[in-house]
């Protein structure tokens, strides 16, 4: 019987193989790239709002602290968003007639509040208590990035699973003395480098085995 197949069909086979793997293993690292990126993550990216509201002007510049705003962070497991009210303490006096700030004036005036868009959002399936973070000497900066020296808020970590777990299999380093997670500008000081287990101890933090249970997270 005639050969059907030419002898260079071996070679074509192994060759196809070889390139299907190849593509198979580009187009993975390609999904895992995009599934990273700021497109997929949101991270670094501003977000639109009904004011564009300078964290860096009213925290860096003029030393408003966090909680006068966000007043529910240190008791609930939301830091809430101030009613328009809390913005009219000091814009009934200061820039009261500003054209930019009319949105704000018109919010107040109708009893109506300004919607703003969640620029660290969560999804629906995960848990994240704000003031067990708070508690356990988790600083803002931590999470949030030097938000007193953004013009405009935008998200500084992936938000990611792998980047909760991270932390939650090592706290260690993320900790800062609870008189200090508040201020944006604490460095861990050189000259104790064992602060951070210290603290682990102090703060009653749960074990790593508590910590990165599925149940912590997703409830």
């Amino acid at each position: 019987m005639s050969q059907i197949f030419h002898r260079h069909t071996n070679i074509y086979s192994r060759v196809s193989i070889i390139a299907l793997l190849v593509f198979g293993g580009a187009l993975g690292a390609g999904l895992a790239a995009l599934n990273w990126s700021s497109y997929n993550t949101n991270q670094d990216n501003f977000v639109d709002q009904p004011i564009q509201f300078s964290h860096k002007h009213h925290v860096g510049g003029e030393g408003f602290d966090c909680r006068y705003c966000h007043t529910s962070v240190e008791e609930s497991a939301f830091a809430n968003i101030p009613p328009t009210k809390t913005c009219m303490n000091c814009h009934s006096q200061i820039w009261a007639t500003a054209p930019i700030l009319e949105p704000v004036r018109a919010s107040f005036r109708d009893n109506t509040p300004l919607k703003w868009t969640r620029v660290h959002d969560l999804p629906d399936f995960v848990y994240f208590n704000h003031s067990i973070h708070v508690k356990k000497g988790v600083g803002c900066a931590t999470c949030h990035g030097r938000i007193d020296e953004m013009p405009l808020v935008y998200q500084k970590s992936t938000l990611m699973m792998q980047w909760c777990i991270d932390c939650h299999r090592n706290p260690a380093p993320n900790l800062r003395p609870r008189s200090e997670v508040f201020n944006m500008a604490w460095t861990r000081p050189s000259d104790d480098p064992g602060l951070g287990e210290r603290l682990v101890k102090e703060y009653n933090i749960a074990p790593v085995g508590q910590l990165t249970n599925c149940s912590t997270c997703h409830r």
